[in-house]
């Protein structure tokens, strides 16, 4: 069920916001060659118990799930799209890599959700293009989610950009409400129909994140039950932010 937050609500998930940027900044300027994705996920732990605040994801478990997530922070690198687990194995980054940096803040008892791909050293021309058509994208779908409109104006805004650089949209994974929870509904595709879809109104906390990958839309599930990649191994890019649906432009509440 579709659920609007009340003042007092949206009171909290703007602190709650507010703090997540903040620490997902930090983490982001943490990255650099040699670093161990164990390390950054240490370092969210730690800031995220600074606040007074709870990870949203570590011992989560979806449904269908075989096991909780083990982890504060998911680090996914190159051709991990998604839920790249930093504390399991040694997984380092190196020059020239891009990786996401992803996870859910639980400040007062209400969720946000945020995220952003950055760039590990100097990159290529290609994957500094692919990481600043996916940021954009994220704010053309952010742009699009007024009050009145639909979510599938959402998907179709992200669309045009994938389409226009003949990137891969994934399409099983995508936005969704959050807020009383760390998924509710809606559903909000990165692809889709202006028009179509569930209809957006003021005070409803939706989570917008495009998915863009290099070649293939296609994704395969790793043996960690967790981690999604592209099925090319070809590298993805994610950026995410919660938005408060107003009847004008939205409000971002992770803005960095």
């Amino acid at each position: 069920m579709v659920t609007i937050k009340t003042k007092k609500d949206i009171a909290i998930l703007r602190e709650g916001g507010c703090r997540h940027a903040v620490i997902l900044r930090e983490l982001a300027a943490m990255v650099r060659p040699g670093i161990c994705a164990a390390e950054l996920n240490a370092s969210a732990d730690k800031m995220i118990a600074e606040g007074g605040d709870k990870s949203a994801f570590l011992n989560f478990k979806p449904k269908g799930a075989a096991r909780a997530y083990p982890a504060s922070l998911c680090v996914s690198v190159n051709d991990e799209v998604v839920h790249g687990i930093p504390n399991e194995g040694d997984k380092i980054l190196k020059e020239g890599d891009i990786v996401s940096l992803d996870f859910g803040l639980n400040h007062r008892g209400l969720f946000t959700d945020a995220a952003m791909t950055v760039a590990v050293g100097s990159i290529s021309p290609e994957l500094e293009k692919l990481l600043e058509v996916t940021k954009e994208a994220l704010m053309a779908g952010i742009k699009a989610a007024k009050g009145g409109k639909k979510t599938g104006d959402i998907g179709a805004a992200v669309q045009r950009f994938a389409m226009t650089n003949g990137y891969g949209i994934v399409k099983e994974l995508a936005g969704h409400g959050v807020g009383y929870d760390v998924h509710e509904e809606p559903f909000v595709p990165n692809y889709g129909e202006a028009g179509k879809g569930t209809v957006l109104k003021p005070g409803m906390i939706i989570a917008i994140e495009p998915m863009f990958n290099l070649g293939t839309k296609d994704i395969i599930l790793a043996d960690d039950d967790f981690t999604y990649r592209t099925a090319d191994h070809k590298p993805s890019a994610h950026f995410e932010h919660t938005i408060l649906v107003t009847k004008g432009n939205a409000e971002i509440l992770t803005a960095q």
